[in-house]
């Protein structure tokens, strides 16, 4: 029995060594997605029976942190599956690898060529930071993190009210939900009922905030600490000038020009108006306000930090500041007739404007489609649905209401749009249609273009 498994599991290990890189990382997901589904789906981890589509829609959701749910978490699904679906959040935050790769680095101090290969893939990083610094700060400061959130959040939902053991795994749950920038909630509501609650509108942001800069941000911090002489990277910068901009951008609209939110008292106001952009742009998928209740123009702003999002690296969604600011780089330069593409004075390398441009583009073509193709099948209004898939792509997990009364074929448009938001538009891309270039293939006629 165990020596035909065994040569399974070999021949297994044997197939992924020739798989590219982005390969790993689709198999590796759905791999994860899979095993998933299937654990919810056993009557020993539900409280009421559900389809076999919406326990595909909730593990796709969970494994790539975005929070959009057609059935209620805690009225479908016992602590048991509860537990399955913050293990797929875990992993999915973290990324794949991570944690088994930690492990490896604990044990034997190196890592394998193929280890290094597909973390390379998964995480960008700047050439100032090493990977093996890097997966030490991930692990480090997610424990730290979610072990703090937690406590955190126990203190609030006990002032609450709450009973000891339900505000212990209530805590647990939304600390790794927040971090991860998940937006998993056991509340039905997301968190509406705490809308006026300072703290915990501080503990949510807090935690994504901290989750949705990424770990590049966190690790270059953690560096400085321990090397005086070490600089914040170029990355770092702009990933914290673009996000404090941002952010400011969508509270100032949305503290003054949404209607829901500018009918509210003034303390009120603005902490509404930061907390539901924070929420758009980290992609941690809470809300304390109904976002079905936005106005038209406030739905294009949210639409537009859902695709942006945060940090490359991280554990948000979105194109990312850093592509952002490529692009940006690229139209300035060229409107300057600068010869090179610079931004805060520093040349931007050609293969990383490349990287993208592509992105960028493909992420759009992306969000196209998924929305044309939901309008064959559903009634409702263009904005909606055009802010769901930007939800969905983003791994933001905010709605307008719609998500639980999808058509079959729309949740599972959705779950391919939701597990191409996980592993990345360009990843995705690659894991699909690479394929090996020859010399023969290389050696192509040239050919101008106008443009």
């Amino acid at each position: 029995m165990l020596k035909p498994l065994k040569n399974v599991i070999t021949k297994y290990l044997l197939l992924k060594r020739g798989w590219s890189p982005q390969q790993n990382l689709f198999y590796g997901f759905i791999t994860y997605i899979i095993l998933g589904a299937i654990l919810l789906s056993l009557p020993f981890f539900q409280k009421t029976s559900a389809s076999i589509l919406d326990h595909f829609f909730i593990a796709t959701s969970a494994v790539s942190t975005t929070g959009l749910v057609t059935i209620s978490i805690f009225d479908t699904y016992n602590f048991f599956g509860q537990f399955v679906i913050l293990v797929l959040i875990q992993l999915g935050g973290i990324g794949y690898l991570t944690f088994t790769t930690f492990m490896l680095l604990s044990t034997t101090r190196r890592l394998t060529n193929w280890h290094k290969k597909i973390l390379s893939t998964e995480f960008t990083l700047p050439v100032t930071i090493k990977i093996k610094d890097f997966l030490k700060s991930v692990i480090l400061f997610t424990l730290i993190m979610e072990v703090l959130g937690a406590i955190l959040f126990f203190i609030a939902f006990k002032q609450e009210g709450m009973e000891t053991i339900e505000a212990l795994w209530s805590s647990i749950f939304h600390s790794v939900s927040t971090f991860c920038t998940a937006g998993f909630s056991l509340f039905n509501n997301s968190f509406m009922d705490y809308a006026d609650h300072n703290f915990i509108n501080f503990i949510i942001s807090m935690l994504a905030i901290c989750g949705s800069l990424g770990f590049i941000v966190i690790t270059d911090f953690g560096l400085m600490i321990k090397d005086k002489t070490h600089t914040l990277s170029f990355t770092s910068k702009i990933v914290m000038y673009g996000f404090i901009i941002l952010l400011s951008f969508g509270t100032f609209f949305f503290y003054f020009f949404e209607p829901s939110i500018t009918a509210l008292g003034s303390e009120s106001r603005f902490l509404t108006a930061f907390f539901q952009c924070m929420t758009a742009m980290t992609t941690v998928g809470f809300n304390t306000v109904d976002f079905a209740g936005f106005s038209q123009a406030m739905v294009l702003i949210c639409v537009i930090l859902m695709y942006v999002g945060a940090s490359p690296s991280g554990t948000a969604g979105g194109i990312k500041i850093t592509t952002l600011t490529a692009v940006f780089s690229i139209l300035k330069s060229r409107i300057r007739g600068d010869r090179q593409i610079t931004f805060l004075g520093r040349t931007i390398p050609y293969e990383r404007l490349y990287i993208a441009t592509s992105a960028f583009i493909f992420y759009t073509i992306i969000i196209v489609i998924g929305t044309f193709l939901i309008t064959f099948s559903e009634t409702f209004a263009f904005k909606d649905i055009l802010f769901e898939v930007a939800s969905a792509l983003g791994t933001v997990g905010i709605s307008r209401g719609i998500t639980g009364d999808l058509s079959s074929f729309a949740k599972i448009v959705i779950i391919v749009i939701m597990f191409i938001g996980r592993l990345g538009v360009l990843t995705f891309g690659l894991a699909i249609w690479s394929k090996n270039i020859t010399e023969k293939e290389r050696d192509v006629l040239k050919e101008d273009i106008a443009v």
